[in-house]
């Protein structure tokens, strides 16, 4: 008999938590047995330096602001706890895809949005409006979204499960290259899968080793599976056997899904309408308004903060995916004629982007490359100046708010995956838990909305410039001799007219010769008579005449910005979230910027001590006239829980109001995340978080000037 495999002993754990429980029922709290299967786990791997081990299944490859493994658990743990968001209507069971915020979820948002009106608005001197939600059938007839504002949805035939297409294929290839690296012994990593798919492991989630040129196809497909269309879809989902893990069944055709609202307006319900998927057609129907308010000056920007509706499919990944949501877009409007130069352009050439180009993706693969934008604009790579000059705006914006800078990239857009009115788009993705996720798009739409609505309504939604030297052109022009034509055409009369008006300058000149010597001419009209339509010269006339211009009359093109701010706002969650180890337990931070944290200072009174309050108001006072935003936890819980709490929420800084303060007037700052403190009377410690929250200085600048406190607080270090 072989003799027994002897493991060492594991190490003792230490700290406050374990000595006042040190019975087994201490493993059930989360934190505890995170540390303690990482003490288990840290000790084998000394013992037994080539073993592996998996990470708990709730934990994901994503990192965090420290660079620890990230538990997406216990962090959407603490953001409900806390109530950044919690699901809509959750009593009644709730709706999928719709969110409720909370009062730091609230104010999160509002100082993201805060800090985009300054960045955009401000800084580029842009036009705000606030359209209607509200819209008429008509104008989303018009705009193309009736016909092509859709997602392709396929359904499993014996459950009646709903998916999106292009989700379904991504999820089941996935699935089993996941299966194909687990069969060769390779690390896995792991994405969010929801706890339904994890209930059951089907045939499809088994560990099979793939051939490899199976293994390069579906990564292939994966790289452009925002390509596809629906027949492609489809035609993936029969070549590669793709099931449904729940029954094993092959999903329905995909068919396309429009993702507006409908609805109706007024008490006849004769006016039909929809909530709107954007924001952007409020702006492009008031074009001519603005322009005015412009005084008819070029280029200029409109923007408009709202919410926005689109009533997604399988709704997923709580905030990245939700059928209610707050957009920021900015119409640029430009003149085509100056090849879309942007006069910034020169302030923002030298900073460098992650780009990931359409090409690339089409040939399979998600490699990036960093370089200047300038070189990206130069090269082609980025259609213009103008479009290029927004993803250097938006890559500083997200810069400023904390995004983290390893974590964002800018990809193309394929032509399939293009929306139906743009000729160049690139999406500014930021690395979540759950992947790449889309949160700005920028696009360039060309002209295609204001000559749409022009068309349809008539409305003059042009551009008239006077120009400092008249243009003289020559062009052949037809005079036609309405009071003969009609009558001789008849019912055919305006369909011939029509035919006449659409001929061009070379088939004009053309026929101009062909009447001189004819005394007629011979035209293609389709529908009249044979196709052929014989016109003599009493009733038409074609000459060149020069026409001299001193207005010249042309439809901008339009460059568009457009942000989910929820998705921003999650995605910045996930870029600041880190955990602080203590004797305790561990304890989740939110290193939020201070301008976008929700509540900037947290006032701690050492005791309860009646002596305090005085000053506890005439502090609250004083932060309230600066513009600073303050709570007050005057709880029993010792100094260290209170920023611990409030570290949770993201509070960057703490004032502590002690038996000194009473003495000598001077209060104690704590900084969130080093937890280093100084003091000073409160005039300067006022002063101090303005220009930290402003921006002006940094927590070193400010321990520079001030003196260095110690104490209160060594127990959560």
């Amino acid at each position: 008999m072989k003799p027994l495999l002897r493991i060492p002993a594991i190490p003792p754990l230490t700290g406050k938590a374990f000595r006042r429980s040190p019975d087994s029922t201490i493993l059930r709290r989360p934190s505890f047995a995170r540390r303690f299967i990482a003490s288990a786990q840290e000790h084998t791997r000394s013992v037994f330096p080539k073993l592996t081990t998996k990470l708990p299944p709730n934990m994901t490859t994503a990192t965090t602001l420290k660079g620890q493994p990230l538990d997406k658990v216990t962090l959407e743990s603490l953001l409900r706890r806390r109530m950044f968001y919690t699901p809509s209507f959750e009593i009644y069971g709730g709706v999928s895809g719709l969110y409720d915020y909370g009062p730091p979820g609230c104010a999160l948002q509002a100082n993201i949005v805060d800090a985009w009106r300054k960045h955009f608005i401000l800084e580029e001197d842009m036009l705000e409006v606030d359209c209607t939600v509200l819209t008429p059938h008509e104008v989303l007839k018009t705009s193309g979204h009736v016909d092509k504002f859709a997602d392709w949805m396929c359904k499993d035939p014996k459950n009646g499960e709903i998916f999106r297409a292009d989700h379904f294929v991504e999820d089941v290839l996935e699935t089993r290259l996941r299966g194909d690296k687990e069969a060769r012994g390779l690390k896995i990593e792991e994405k969010e899968v929801d706890a339904k798919k994890k209930r059951k492991k089907t045939k499809g989630q088994e560990a099979i080793k793939l051939d490899d040129a199976v293994v390069q196809e579906y990564e292939e497909i994966l790289a452009q599976i925002d390509n596809y269309n629906g027949e492609q879809l489809g035609e993936l989902i029969i070549k590669h056997d793709l099931k449904n893990a729940a029954t094993g069944l092959t999903p329905t055709p995909p068919v396309a899904f429009n993702l507006m609202f409908s609805t109706t307006i007024g008490p006849s319900s004769n006016l039909p309408g929809y909530l709107r998927p954007e924001t952007a057609q409020g702006q492009f129907l008031n074009f001519a308004k603005l322009l005015e308010f412009n005084a008819g000056g070029m280029p200029f920007a409109s923007a408009s903060i709202g919410k926005s509706y689109r009533n997604e499919i399988s709704p997923r990944a709580g905030l990245l995916r939700v059928r209610e949501f707050l957009m920021a877009e900015i119409e640029h409007f430009v003149d085509p004629e100056g090849h879309k130069k942007h006069e910034r352009f020169h302030e923002v050439e030298d900073i460098e982007l992650v780009l990931l180009d359409r090409h690339t993706q089409l040939s399979g693969k998600t490699s990036v490359k960093k370089e200047s934008i300038g070189k990206a604009v130069k090269e082609g790579t980025v259609d213009n100046e103008t479009l290029g000059y927004f993803l250097a705006r938006i890559h500083l914006f997200l810069k400023k708010i904390g995004v983290d800078q390893s974590k964002i990239r800018f990809r193309q857009h394929m032509a399939n995956e293009m929306a139906h009115y743009a000729t160049d788009c690139w999406d500014a993705e930021l690395l979540t838990s759950t992947g790449w996720v889309e949160c700005v798009g920028c696009a360039d739409r060309s002209a295609y909305d204001l000559t749409v609505h022009a068309k349809k309504t008539g409305a003059p939604l042009v551009v008239r410039e006077r120009l400092e030297v008249p243009k003289v052109t020559e062009e052949w022009e037809v005079d036609i001799e309405k009071k003969k034509f009609g009558p001789f055409y008849k019912k055919d009369g305006k369909t011939v007219e029509a035919a006449v008006l659409a001929l061009s300058q070379e088939q004009r000149e053309k026929l101009a010769k062909e009447m001189q010597e004819n005394g007629k001419i011979v035209i293609d009209v389709p529908g009249v008579a044979d196709g052929k339509v014989e016109i003599s010269k009493d009733l038409l006339d074609i000459e060149k005449r020069k026409r001299t211009e001193n207005i010249r009359e042309y439809t901008p093109n339009v460059i568009e910005p457009s942000f989910g701010i929820g998705r921003i706002l999650y995605s910045l969650i996930e870029h600041n979230y880190w955990v602080r180890e203590g004797d305790d337990e561990a304890r989740g931070v939110l290193s939020f910027p201070p301008s976008i944290a929700p509540t900037k200072v947290l006032i701690v009174p050492l005791s309860s001590n009646k002596e305090f309050e005085p000053f506890i108001r005439k502090l609250s006072q004083k932060l309230r006239v600066a513009g600073v935003s303050s709570r007050l936890d005057a709880s029993n819980a010792s100094i260290g829980k209170r920023y611990s709490r409030n570290d949770e929420l993201g509070t960057p800084f703490g004032i502590t109001i002690d038996f000194q303060t009473v003495k000598d007037g001077t209060v104690t700052l704590r900084e969130r995340d080093s937890t280093r403190q100084v003091r000073a009377e409160q005039g300067k410690i006022i002063s101090a978080i303005q220009s930290l929250v402003d921006g002006g200085k940094t927590w070193q600048d400010i321990e520079f000037e001030l003196p260095i406190f110690q104490g209160q607080e060594l127990e959560v270090r």
